[in-house]
């Protein structure tokens, strides 16, 4: 189905036209279907499908045809800066020729400009939730007069503690009977479909199947690799490869900076991207990312949620990610608006437990094999120490609906990046690790071809030939035969009193062995004071 199949406002259409939209994407034709006559949607959809033309064409064809809307306002709610920037610039894109200004509304710059926007009359506000209940809460903001009310992965913002923020900030907009809102999520998670029934009205309910874009249109491969070889694999694929243009993801925002400087230390130009770094910095990489002038860029999935880079060439997954969901949307970067592309994800002993909740949310087994010795290039950086800078996060919004904000992450990472590891009784650090031999760890999972594996064969492999296991089993091990403890949420007397009688029953025979069987001690060579006859008086009392 086309865009002029819907009849748009004619200066809607010239926008369209001169944005080079013609055919419409499945999610673009099933929204303008529905939305146009003010039915709430709740919306399943990948990123990079054209979710954010569809609501931005719905709103503006019924601002535009429908008399008591056109001054009304919208409200687009985003989890991160960079996807508020960008929406804010495809609707100016698709607006151009319409009386409507845009804006967007987020932490990291100062409030003037923002405010400045307000008082031109911005009617489709779009914007973080911290720096939007901000602006409402000094005045400066009014949301009484919203017509459309769209929230933006929806899913995202919850893993990013944003939930207590969205609430209060629907509770300040016009009720659900009085705006047309339309909620977009990657995923149906509880936390969404709960936001959809208590602030929409019978929405209904759109599905975009994932698959089509996340799994059929992208060659993936995972290489075994061992946690200190992966700087050598991560070259060895670039080497090799030769992307045009590639991301490559970590799990921390130290790691994502420590991998970025050891790339540059083996020539690659390259870039990273975090929530620490300054607003200013992170759209200058982005813009640069975007007009091709950066081909590599290092990113943690927050950083990278929602951007929008044409013609994506690889996407490189350092780390594997410790949530499936987080999978798709990383690979799902290669693969926008219905293009192929390529994955490749390095998998060590640290990562694998990760990968039978990713097989099973993607519905099909990975591609995998042991990377073998003439897959990896020489590190140059191997032995060198990287030094990583601190940033300021006050006005990170992420940090925002979480205790400790985005300084206990920063501590988090730092612990995790910084600490220690014990390696032949020496101490080492994850970022600066020795170079190993390499043939020891491969030859031992490669007794058999993994491709040939089912995925409970090859966590048997990994779970034997692996040192360590998981935590979670390592957990196991330290408590097993230990005595249970119960616990609820309330910790109620009840349970507090069964665990001190288990206690009791376990302990005392245990204590009452290692007393029988303790060996004859030396005398002591400072013997207590003997007692006086006061004491030996109460002591006889007290037996009696």
């Amino acid at each position: 189905m086309k865009f002029t199949d819907f009849n748009l406002h004619n200066d809607l259409q010239k926008g369209v036209d001169e944005a080079g939209y013609i055919e419409c994407m499945p999610v673009q034709e099933r929204v303008l279907d529905s939305a146009f006559g003010g039915q709430d949607l709740y919306v399943q959809s990948q990123t990079g499908t054209g979710k954010t033309a569809a609501f931005l064409c719905a709103i503006f064809q019924r601002m535009m045809s429908e008399e008591h809307l056109r001054k009304r306002k919208a409200l687009i709610m985003t989890p991160t800066r960079e996807l508020a920037v960008q929406i804010e610039e495809e609707a100016k894109k698709l607006g151009k020729h319409l009386p409507f200004r845009a804006g967007s509304f987020h932490g990291g710059v100062g409030y003037a400009a923002q405010e400045k926007l307000l008082r031109e009359n911005t009617q489709i506000l779009v914007g973080t939730p911290g720096r939007v209940l901000d602006l409402n809460s000094s005045g400066k903001m009014s949301l009484a007069d919203i017509a459309f009310l769209v929230i933006d992965e929806a899913d995202r913002m919850f893993d990013m503690g944003f939930y207590p923020d969205l609430r209060k900030l629907i509770k300040v907009v016009p009720p659900a009977d009085r705006r047309q809102t339309m909620l977009f999520s990657a995923t149906l998670n509880a936390w969404v479909k709960n936001l959809a029934w208590e602030y929409t009205k019978e929405p209904l309910e759109i599905e975009i199947k994932p698959e089509v874009v996340t799994v059929e249109e992208i060659s993936q491969i995972l290489y075994h690799v061992h946690s200190g070889e992966k700087m050598p694999a991560l070259l060895g694929v670039l080497e090799r490869e030769k992307p045009e243009s590639s991301i490559i993801f970590c799990n921390t925002k130290k790691y994502a900076e420590i991998v970025a400087k050891r790339l540059r230390l083996n020539g690659y130009e390259c870039e990273f991207i975090m929530g620490d770094l300054p607003q200013a910095k992170r759209q200058t990489i982005i813009n640069d990312v975007k007009a091709g002038k950066t081909k590599l860029l290092v990113a943690t999935d927050v950083a990278a949620r929602g951007l929008d880079i044409d013609d994506l060439a690889m996407v490189i997954n350092y780390d594997v990610p410790k949530e499936a969901e987080n999978y798709v949307h990383r690979i799902g970067r290669t693969a926008r608006a219905g293009k192929s592309g390529k994955a490749v994800t390095l998998a060590s002993e640290q990562d694998v437990y990760e990968l039978p909740a990713i097989e099973r949310y993607i519905g099909r087994k990975l591609p995998s094999e042991v990377a073998a010795e003439h897959l990896f290039a020489e590190d140059k950086s191997a032995g060198v120490k990287i030094h990583t800078d601190n940033y300021d996060t006050r006005r990170d919004d992420a940090s925002r609906g979480k205790p400790g904000g985005s300084k206990s992450r920063r501590s988090a990472d730092k612990k995790r990046d910084n600490a220690p590891r014990k390696h032949g009784g020496k101490e080492k650090k994850r970022d600066n690790p020795p170079q190993r031999q390499r043939g020891a760890a491969r030859n031992q999972l490669a007794e058999k071809d993994l491709s040939q594996m089912s995925m409970e064969e090859r966590m048997a492999v990994y779970k034997k030939k692996y040192a360590g296991g998981s935590k979670t089993e390592n957990r196991a091990e330290r408590t097993e035969g230990k005595t249970p403890v119960m616990r609820n949420a309330k910790n109620t007397k009840s349970a507090r009193e069964a665990n001190k009688k288990n206690t009791k029953k376990h302990s005392a025979p245990a204590v009452k062995n290692t007393l029988e069987n303790a060996a004859p001690s030396a005398p002591d060579k400072n013997p207590p004071p003997k007692k006086g006859l006061v004491s030996k008086l109460i002591g006889i009392f007290k037996k009696k």
